[in-house]
């Protein structure tokens, strides 16, 4: 999967991943900007993106930290239909790389 999801934001830039969080970091031109754990692509949100990512319906990547408590990232899952298409992928991908410049 890890293949599929770079081959779909490779229209963006340099894409490259590195092993992370039991997962692995996706970069596109050396800007950290999505995440995949268990096969699940997630993309970077902030407070100007976050919303169109809940109106599609996409989730934040929750881990369980310290005593068990949840804790949700800046990480958002992706629409179905992203994951179809690069030409479907590039606008969610292009408000994630934004948010990951924004930080």
């Amino acid at each position: 999967m890890l293949k599929h999801y770079q081959e779909l934001l490779a229209p963006l830039g340099a894409i490259r991943s590195r092993a992370m969080f039991g997962g692995h970091g996706i970069y596109c031109d050396e800007v950290f900007m999505a995440i995949v754990i268990d096969d699940q692509l997630y993309l970077k949100v902030d407070g100007l993106s976050q919303a169109e990512f809940q109106r599609a319906g996409c989730t934040p990547f929750v881990y369980h930290g310290k005593q068990g408590k949840p804790v949700a990232m800046s990480y958002w899952s992706t629409p179905d239909e992203a994951l179809e298409s690069a030409r479907a992928m590039r606008p969610w991908a292009q408000l994630a790389l934004a948010a990951a410049l924004r930080k």
